[in-house]
């Protein structure tokens, strides 16, 4: 009898447990699509008053330091997160449909509650709804993920994404996979959504099924910004341990450049054949894919052995380390440079799903500027 009212209770807690979280979800989706509303409209305020020669110069500081003084301790409203609002508005104005919800849904204040002039024009709310574009590129906004992402993606997606399908691909990057700011400025930066679909592989006449094949391209890029590693070293054999190594000490940093569902299973990845061992340089997870993911990292140009070798490492892990519901096994070759002819030459003939991928590191200095510096020698008498 106890057992089974401790069993009733945890079915309860579950129950409530759930219930709360979706509460906090809808409560911070409603706050943030509150805050976008809000920053719309006075970007928009501002926007008309500024742009059209109605306040002087300064107008904008001025505002931003008399906030601070009306309603002290509210952040958010500095002079250049101001501006930045503006930007929003002006950015969007042009692409997206507005129009003020329904008098219902959206609380109606009169003037006498302001202390300030023409405070309706700031009660802008986003429709929560898809409407037609004013462009031809694309025919609809997912509005629901326009609303999810917060005001400071879209800001940096606005200041570093140009076009409007690259910003509406970050955009519903951000909301579907929950980036954070960070995940997004590593995504902008490596310019992830040129990157996309291009790598160089054979999942066309390795992988059958359709979706997967989409799925697998969708996966990898062609370039991989490892800007966290600086490798100097001039030995190859040396620099390619150099390099695992860095990126084993930063696989948060790898993960997040390669994408979401990877999981990490190890460097260095043993497997006996024979009685003779074999390692595999990286060994990843990918849960969408389904699929043990070999990783084969080289430091100087593409050779077409290297894939041999990835295949062969492909029909080890399918053949002894793949659990029977999991699809055939992906390897991506990594190496600094590759020529597109060899690579589309070296790809005939091979059975297994694999791709060749670039990577840059650390830039270095400019051959002008390599001199500018004083050498280590040169700062310690310096010092």
């Amino acid at each position: 009898m106890q057992k089974s009212t401790i069993t009733n209770y945890s079915g309860a807690i579950q129950v409530i447990k759930n219930a709360i979280l979706q509460s906090r979800y809808r409560a911070a989706a409603l706050a943030n699509r509150e805050l976008l509303s809000l920053y719309y409209g006075i970007g928009k305020y501002i926007s008309e008053n500024s742009r059209k020669g109605f306040w002087g110069t300064g107008a904008i500081d001025t505002i931003s330091e008399k906030l601070q003084q009306e309603l002290p301790g509210v952040r958010g409203f500095s002079a250049v997160n101001i501006k930045r609002m503006r930007q929003f508005y002006e950015e969007w104005e042009s692409v997206l449909a507005f129009r003020p919800l329904p008098t219902d849904e959206l609380r109606q204040l009169s003037a006498g509650d302001f202390q300030y002039a023409k405070t309706e024009e700031i009660q802008t709310t986003l429709l929560i709804v898809n409407r037609p574009l004013a462009t031809d590129d694309l025919q609809h906004i997912d509005f629901h993920c326009f609303l999810s992402v917060g005001f400071t993606h879209h800001y940096e997606i606005l200041v570093k994404a140009k076009t409007l399908e690259e910003r509406l691909f970050y955009i519903e990057r951000c909301a579907t996979e929950f980036w954070n700011v960070e995940t997004l400025k590593h995504h902008l930066k490596s310019n992830l959504f040129a990157k996309r679909g291009k790598l160089s592989n054979n999942f066309k006449t390795t992988i059958s099924d359709k979706d997967l094949q989409l799925k697998a391209l969708l996966s990898f890029k062609d370039e991989y910004l490892l800007d966290y590693i600086n490798i100097e070293s001039p030995d190859e054999e040396t620099d390619e341990r150099v390099l695992e190594s860095e990126i084993v000490n930063n696989v948060k940093k790898f993960i997040m450049s390669l994408g979401k569902d990877f999981s990490f299973i190890g460097n260095q990845h043993r497997v006996m054949v024979e009685d003779r061992e074999y390692f595999i340089d990286l060994l990843f997870f990918n849960r969408q894919l389904q699929c043990l993911v070999a990783f084969d990292l080289k430091k100087g140009d593409f050779k077409p052995e290297y894939l041999g070798k990835m295949n062969f490492y492909l029909s080890v892990l399918n053949d002894l380390v793949r659990l029977p519901h999991e699809n055939p096994s992906i390897g991506i070759v990594l190496c600094k440079s590759q020529n597109q002819k060899i690579v589309e030459y070296a790809f005939q003939d091979m059975s297994k799903p694999m791709g060749v991928a670039t990577y840059k590191t650390a830039t270095e200095l400019p051959p002008e500027y390599r001199n500018v510096l004083p050498d280590a020698e040169q700062l310690k008498e310096l010092l």
